[in-house]
């Protein structure tokens, strides 16, 4: 589940605790998708068949684990959340399972869309989390869609719409951001930078300041955030879910963070200079919180029990997925239409 911290009154240390937890959760979940997609999952337990793969591309949100967790950490069962082609981080700090978002990985049965979402279109209504999506921009639509449907029905539910610095470049973010502006809905927009649209370097192909300035052209408050700093990313999140809910409308939040990983799991990267990797990682998220948590007098030992804890859990999670049983071939035609009482024919 997502970490509660919706307390301001917390002292940074049991804020970080959390938050921290969440952030191990995604990293232990992304490496062990990564070694199962390669077939490697004999390291997890289970033998390495063809039937134990995740098969098809995995994006991996690697590095970024600090954007997911400080803004959901803000958000609450019963508000909404778009994500990316990138969503695996997304869906776990909003709460869902992770034995189900697994076994949706290996195309179970027993997966949050019985195992036809897969990697790259996960979701989780029973948490608010509407979706990932393999169109680039795409969920921002759906975010406004949900977000004025919740302004009609007089819901106190919010938005999260999660999308990376190359949708900004697509007609569905000026389409989205004008349309939240103008009828004032209750979207947090969340431009989670990682410097690469796919295999190309973000400031090659990005006229301009970027999102923020962008947003702020049609009249919505952007901010920007280090987004490998959790708890920046916590606090001005806090801040401008506040802001939503007090009715100030749509609000923006850039936050600049760095993708690990290559594009897919296979990508080997080979466009980005090593020593840029290298220079990246000594901002990894996780391993600065780690140095905030030791800073504030947290014992190494209550960290590392945290690590284990999320290691034994993804650990229970691929062994249920390896072992359960794939989806029914009667299922792949069921939830895609309604077909009502048949009077169409």
């Amino acid at each position: 589940m997502a970490p509660d911290t919706s307390e301001a009154n917390d002292s940074p240390a049991e804020r970080l605790l959390p938050l921290y937890r969440t952030m191990a959760r995604i990293r232990a979940f992304e490496n062990a998708a990564e070694e199962a997609s390669r077939g490697s999952v004999a390291a997890f337990g289970a033998s390495s068949d063809a039937a134990s793969m995740i098969r098809g591309p995995l994006h991996l949100s690697t590095g970024q684990e600090a954007v997911a967790a400080g803004i959901c950490a803000n958000l609450t069962r019963d508000d909404y959340l778009t994500s990316t082609h990138r969503g695996h981080g997304h869906t776990l700090a909003k709460g869902a399972n992770i034995t189900a978002m697994m076994c949706e990985l290996f195309g179970r049965g027993a997966g949050t869309n019985k195992g036809k979402g897969g990697s790259m279109h996960i979701a989780d209504f029973a948490v608010g989390m509407l979706g990932a999506n393999g169109v680039v921009a795409a969920g921002i639509p759906i975010a406004v869609g949900a977000a004025h449907s919740a302004k009609i029905r007089g819901s106190k539910a919010i938005v999260a719409c999660f999308f990376g610095d190359g949708a900004i470049n697509r007609g569905p973010f000026l389409e989205g951001l004008n349309w939240a502006k103008i009828f004032e809905l209750p979207v947090l927009f969340v431009c989670e930078d990682n410097r690469y649209s796919a295999t190309t370097a973000t400031d090659a192909m990005t006229a301009g300041d970027g999102a923020a300035a962008r947003a702020r052209g049609i009249g919505i408050p952007a901010e920007s955030v280090d987004g490998n700093d959790v708890l920046a990313v916590d606090a001005m999140a806090r801040e401008l879910v506040a802001r939503i809910r007090a009715g100030a409308g749509p609000q923006l939040l850039h936050a600049l963070t760095y993708r690990v990983k290559g594009h897919v799991s296979v990508d080997a990267a080979a466009y980005r200079d090593p020593r840029e990797l290298e220079s990246a990682l000594e901002g990894d998220p996780l391993k600065l919180a780690g140095l905030r948590l030791a800073a504030l007098g947290v014992a190494a030992a209550t960290v590392a029990k945290i690590d284990t804890e999320v290691r034994n859990e993804i650990d229970a999670a691929l062994a249920a997925a390896h072992s359960a049983p794939a989806t029914e071939p009667d299922e792949a035609y069921a939830d895609v239409q309604d077909l009502g009482a048949g009077q169409w024919r």
